[in-house]
């Protein structure tokens, strides 16, 4: 029993959880332009930078932060922000990192469950320059860590955030990744190979490297390639033929809202319009989500009890078909697929500074003129 007990303490003073933190800053001292590009993303967007997510989740509770899960995943007191203990707090380092260098770098495994993903953090040995994993063959080492080729970034590394989220009445309010998508089709769109080593001294003189910015929604050039419009008409009959082009749905956040304006022009003059006022109009083409509780209209789908959506799912192609007008040659029409980062209903329950995640941005334009 004596052994047992010594053996205990022993591997209990060898590894620990509470291990050192690499702050985002310390990074860069290495890996500058890695830093550079990561500062960029929404990745390094925490609690306290990111306006939207803060006002949501302060709405949904003062006292608990259950978002800090994949919001603020290297908090060193993460149990009592979700249980409620504790609050986010801008002076510490592990709480405005956001999703930071040392958090994506330290998982071991993706534990999956029924309403989320969990990342498993590695265990550390104390008193040791921690290791840090990645997709890296022959990865390099340095006097702030060392480095390990880890299977688990190809495979399911993404899915531990990325994958789903279910609200505690079971309706999903997230969902990105299929069960059994591999992280690999992420990594090759998002973070796609650059050129450029991964630190400033190059020592094994790499001549690319996955860019760490992250590319998303807020990428003009990057949104523009995730869905093909196309055009076809038949007499008083117009088909918008879209081909989602991504590995994951077209709308998977529940605030954001993507839509289709569509014009038809004859001789200078609009004839028809999918809309007249708001896109909502065209339920066809206005994709997102929206949530009841108990038969009764929310915004914030944490409470939620029932869910419906209108989307593009994972390489879906889908037809839309709308009455027209009789064409005549030389008519123009245009398909624009617009985004919004965030559904104005939520002003309704939430007030924002910045008013510029309501602002449309473009995602694709596609022209066609009738030839007769």
């Amino acid at each position: 029993m004596y052994r047992l007990i010594l053996l205990v303490l022993v591997c209990s003073t060898l590894f620990s959880t509470e291990r050192k933190y690499l702050d985002n800053y310390s990074c860069q001292e290495c890996h500058e332009k890695i830093y550079k590009e990561y500062q960029s993303s929404s990745h390094s967007r925490s609690y306290f930078s990111n306006e939207l997510h803060r006002k949501i989740a302060d709405k949904v509770s003062d006292k608990e932060y259950k978002c800090a899960t994949c919001h603020m995943p290297m908090a060193d007191n993460i149990s009592d922000l979700l249980n409620g203990n504790a609050r986010p707090d801008k002076n510490n380092k592990t709480h405005t990192d956001g999703v930071s260098c040392y958090f994506c770098h330290t998982i071991a495994y993706v534990k999956q469950s029924h309403k989320f993903n969990v990342n498993i953090k590695a265990r550390q040995a104390k008193n040791f320059k921690p290791t840090l994993y990645g997709l890296l063959d022959d990865a390099e080492d340095s006097d702030k860590h060392s480095s390990v080729k880890n299977p688990v970034y190809a495979k399911k590394v993404c899915a531990g955030c990325h994958s789903h989220k279910l609200n505690d009445n079971n309706v999903t309010i997230f969902r990105a990744m299929q069960t059994n998508q591999e992280s690999q089709s992420c990594i090759t769109c998002h973070l796609p190979e650059i050129a450029g080593g991964i630190e400033k001294m190059n020592k094994k003189t790499r001549s690319h490297h996955a860019s760490h910015k992250f590319l998303g929604i807020r990428d003009a050039k990057f949104r523009a390639t995730g869905v093909d419009i196309n055009i076809s008409t038949q007499i008083k009959q117009l088909k918008i033929i879209l081909t989602n082009k991504m590995d994951h749905p077209l709308i998977i956040q529940a605030a954001r809202v993507k839509y289709l304006k569509i014009e038809i022009e004859s001789q200078g003059n609009i004839i028809w319009k999918n809309y007249q006022k708001s896109p909502k109009e065209d339920t066809q083409g206005y994709f997102t989500s929206s949530f009841t509780k108990d038969g009764q209209k929310i915004i914030i789908p944490a409470t939620a009890t029932e869910s419906k959506i209108n989307n593009l799912l994972a390489r879906e192609v889908k037809i839309l078909t709308y009455p027209i007008p009789t064409l005549a040659n030389g008519d123009k029409i245009t398909a624009t697929l617009f985004v919004q980062l965030a559904r104005k209903e939520c002003l309704s329950v939430i007030e924002l500074d910045d008013k510029s995640v309501f602002e449309p941005l473009l995602i694709k334009k596609i022209v066609k003129f009738i030839e007769l």
